[in-house]
């Protein structure tokens, strides 16, 4: 007879095959996986295949031309996105380190992208998102310090167009269900949680991939 601990570990254990059964769905190709090693070479933490392909299953389904992604990393969630997008959008992607973007220009130029699709912008992602134009965008894609996904919300609300799309990664990492964890990037997840949840002009929907995809289309 299976006791409760048994029973628990068995669901772990099922949940894990789950899981890594949804990242293997889509198998990622040699620029992708290049992108993915230096990542790691650099202590980039890149989205999961599963969020990746998320992010290409969201782009494509509202035929983004214009994207903003913040936090460019070496590139791994930004081929996700060019791929999903038209094959005349052009992706605005903004990090503060300027060799992670020199390194993420080689992965989109290895993967085809010239420069007329791609915006890469050094500099603070907070920063730099006020001079863009209002409404201007079909999807906003954050992959920055959950401390401060608050503030991207409103700015990413701002830009999009109506029936544009916001995403924020992160967010079902552990300490974001662990209700003892009451450090701020966590309590930052928790609080984006919220607002978009409670925000009229969105229509949400929390995406169990990777680390947990936070995403909201704008009707209003």
């Amino acid at each position: 007879m299976t006791g409760p601990d048994g029973v628990a570990a068995q669901d772990a254990a099922d949940l894990g095959a789950l899981r890594d059964h949804v990242e293997a769905y889509l198998a990622e190709d040699d620029v992708l996986l290049g992108a993915r090693a230096r990542s790691a070479q650099l202590g980039c933490v890149p989205v999961g295949a599963g969020a990746g392909a998320g992010l290409r299953f969201l782009a494509a389904a509202i035929g983004a031309r214009a994207v903003v992604e913040i936090g460019t990393g070496v590139g791994v969630s930004g081929l996700w996105l060019l791929r999903g997008m038209t094959a005349d959008g052009v992706l605005t992607s903004i990090d503060v380190d300027p060799e992670h973007q020199r390194l993420a220009r080689m992965s989109f130029t290895a993967a085809g992208h010239g420069p007329s699709r791609l915006r890469l912008i050094n500099g603070m992602g907070l920063e730099v998102l006020p001079r863009l134009t209002d409404g201007a965008y079909d999807l906003v894609f954050v992959d920055a310090a959950p401390a401060d996904h608050p503030r991207y919300l409103d700015e990413a609300v701002r830009l999009l167009r109506p029936g544009g799309i916001v995403a924020l990664d992160g967010a079902l990492t552990p300490s974001v269900v662990d209700q003892s964890a009451v450090d701020p990037g966590t309590l930052a997840a928790r609080e984006v949680a919220r607002q978009v949840r409670e925000d009229d002009r969105l229509v949400p929907v929390l995406l169990p991939l990777g680390d947990g995809l936070l995403a909201a289309v704008k009707i209003g």
